[in-house]
């Protein structure tokens, strides 16, 4: 499975900031050619990303975002960048099965992984469990708190204290069941003020509790904040290790006390997973 803790967006018409992001120590590169980039802009910024494209590649995964398949760039979008091979393509206005049907007619045969934005559209937030079994190039899911308020009239995203609005905090919720359902990485959401790394260790922490594997980032401040928040402490590993260690010593069991806490299958899962996610 493709590594995904961090995924940095970088606009498709700043290609300085291109090479700079390779260094930022994100697991992968989002290369935007969406709502960062003007309509005026759109084309200097398709052959920017062609020629970065082109450039050796490194560990770091380059995916780029196009414009929704709704509209009238998509398919400019694609033809300017699938003959440089991205790692990936990021759909925004994702709509279930149909868009991932319609994208993969567009990718043809080659080898490339599909990371669809769910949330953005009302009709989107009735498709999100197409996505188990669509397709075995999705690699991910992630979601927008931007998008689906202006859609649906909402004048805010966020209350005072920060928190999401309740219909916004459903959409967050289901994207992350619609990811473990379809088997394939839960990615959060950004934040948008990169100068507040407290605020994003905090909420980073909160989606790793919650059970997101990865997240967005806006910055390249904000990777190692999103790196830390994500990476397991010594402390979670090691106790991991020992439920493994002892549900392998006693294979029949279905119930095991470690440490006065009595232990059972859920247990053993999520200890397989922090395993996973620290790499071991």
């Amino acid at each position: 499975m493709m590594r995904l803790v961090s995924m940095l967006f970088v606009p498709g018409d700043r290609p300085e900031r291109m090479e700079k992001a390779l260094g930022s120590g994100a697991d992968a590169l989002i290369l935007d050619l969406e709502d960062s980039v003007s309509a005026a802009n759109k084309q200097m910024a398709r052959e920017a990303i062609a020629a970065f494209l082109d450039r050796p590649r490194t560990q770091v995964k380059l995916f780029v975002r196009i414009n929704p398949l709704q509209g009238d760039y998509a398919r400019d979008d694609m033809a300017a960048v699938m003959p440089h091979r991205p790692d990936g393509i990021c759909l925004p206005k994702a709509e279930g099965i149909a868009s991932i049907r319609e994208l993969e007619s567009l990718i043809g045969d080659a080898e490339c992984a599909i990371f669809p934005l769910v949330t953005e559209t009302p009709l989107a937030m009735f498709r999100l469990g197409e996505y188990a079994g669509a397709s075995e190039r999705i690699c991910g899911l992630t979601w927008g708190a931007e998008d689906l308020p202006a859609a649906i009239g909402a004048t805010q995203a966020r209350l005072p204290d920060g928190t999401f609005t309740p219909p916004i905090e459903l959409a967050r919720s289901l994207t992350l069941f619609a990811a473990h359902a379809a088997g394939v990485e839960a990615i959060e959401t950004i934040t948008p003020n990169f100068k507040d790394l407290d605020a994003l260790r905090k909420y980073a922490e909160r989606a790793a509790a919650d059970g997101f594997t990865g997240m967005m980032a806006i910055h390249p401040a904000q990777v190692p904040v999103i790196n830390a928040a994500f990476t397991p402490s010594p402390e979670t590993v090691a106790h991991a290790q020992k439920i493994v260690d002892a549900f392998a010593s006693s294979p029949g069991a279905g119930v095991l006390s470690i440490d006065g806490e009595m232990i059972d299958a859920p247990h053993l899962k999520q200890a397989e997973r922090v395993l996973t996610r620290a790499g071991h």
